[in-house]
């Protein structure tokens, strides 16, 4: 394997991207060792064979107890995320939803709602109904966001039969403070995330890379919460304000100083699965967050940008593709590393192939749509308008 500059260069989508040189030469030390990858994406060609499964919105759907109300209304989100969820704001509606879903083949969900204003979701009156549900369908998978817990709350979700049980770890109070509008600590944080740990579920914190307004605040704090209490997994997510105020802007966080962090966080949790989820900003940040996480050696990695893949596999990891659509960022992504062996595994000449290919396709059907043309009856349009 060649020097990682030159094999930078050698995969054609990040020709134009800029690294940072001394980054790359910590990612690349000697000693460093990467472990095989996991890309779980719905567009990659090898997905065309009767082997995999299909995927689809209905595989891990998010059901909101709350529908689209949350008290907080945090200044990156405005409480919008939860608008799109199918609602169940009774125990009787929920049950109703899973028995839907079910039936439509859904092999599990995350279960979230909006908060109060002590950051916690009101689960109460659910419990009996999330055990009736474990009860009738034992293989389908519950993925709860819990928010803020104590010992008691968090021994009732394990009782209730919860798999995995999520949640973002703050490590800044003023970002708890001012990005959240919450009354809570960094410490009650932890004592969330201890709670959790200390119950049969599988737990999963996730830290949002760049949560006060885009610039990394009280991410290496989180980080170090995180490994005091050694989770099932890490889930990364970069910080996305689509839906912030003009008031109170976000900016997109510096790419470079994600990708320290993510080098960060794989040396500090060395035994511990790491995944990057769904959320990131778009465009070449993207590619360059992508292209680092690749590098720092992150175990999975949830809709990649073009050539990660080949990345990947140019950097001799362990290449698997998982094929996912929007469900990975509840389900799968919370629950994958339960089978090491999941995924289609590619080699570098067939990734490299099927790239060029996609990528030739891309590039054809671009100038074909620029180019008009005359209709027999002397009318003139663009082709695939």
């Amino acid at each position: 394997m060649g020097a990682w500059s030159e094999i930078l260069e050698a995969v054609e989508p990040l020709e134009d991207l800029v690294f940072d040189k001394g980054l790359i030469e910590r990612l690349s030390a000697p000693g460093r060792a990467l472990p095989g990858i996991n890309f779980y994406t719905p567009t990659f060609k090898s997905y065309a064979s009767s082997e995999i499964k299909d995927c689809g919105r209905s595989a891990w759907p998010a059901v909101s107890i709350t529908g689209g109300d949350c008290k907080l209304n945090c200044d990156h989100c405005k409480a919008k995320i939860l608008e799109p969820m199918m609602p169940a704001r009774t125990p009787e509606d929920l049950w109703r939803t899973v028995n839907d879903i079910v039936a439509q083949g859904a092999g599990g969900m995350l279960l979230t709602g909006g908060s109060n204003h002590r950051n916690e979701v009101e689960y109460d009156t659910y419990y009996p109904t999330i055990r009736r549900i474990k009860d009738e369908f034992p293989q389908f998978r519950i993925a709860m966001h819990t928010a803020l817990v104590d010992e008691a709350i968090a021994l009732r979700m394990a009782d209730a039969g919860i798999d995995a049980a999520m949640m973002d770890v703050i490590g800044a109070q003023d970002t708890i403070t001012q990005v959240y509008h919450l009354r809570r600590s960094v410490d009650d944080f932890e004592r969330a995330l201890e709670a959790l740990t200390a119950t049969s579920m599988k737990v999963v914190p996730h830290i949002v890379v760049g949560l006060h307004y885009g610039q990394l605040l009280g991410e290496w704090n989180a980080l170090d919460i995180v490994a005091r209490h050694k989770p099932a997994a890490l889930v990364l997510v970069v910080v996305m304000p689509t839906y912030a105020s003009e008031s109170r802007p976000f900016v997109a966080p510096d790419a470079h100083e994600v990708g320290q962090f993510f080098g960060d966080a794989r040396d500090v949790l060395s035994d511990t699965p790491l995944l990057l989820g769904c959320a990131r900003p778009a465009g070449s940040v993207k590619r360059l967050i992508d292209a680092y996480a690749v590098m720092a050696g992150v175990d999975g990695m949830a809709h990649p940008s073009d050539g990660m893949v080949e990345l990947a596999a140019r950097l001799d990891r362990r290449v698997r593709v998982t094929p996912a659509c929007c469900s990975i960022a509840v389900g799968d992504e919370v629950l994958a590393m339960d089978d090491a062996n999941a995924g289609l595994e590619i080699d570098l000449a067939e990734i490299v192939r099927q790239e060029r290919e996609r990528r030739e396709a891309q590039k054809r059907q671009a100038v074909f749509g620029r180019v008009k043309v005359i209709g027999g009856e002397g009318r003139s349009g663009c082709c695939g308008a």
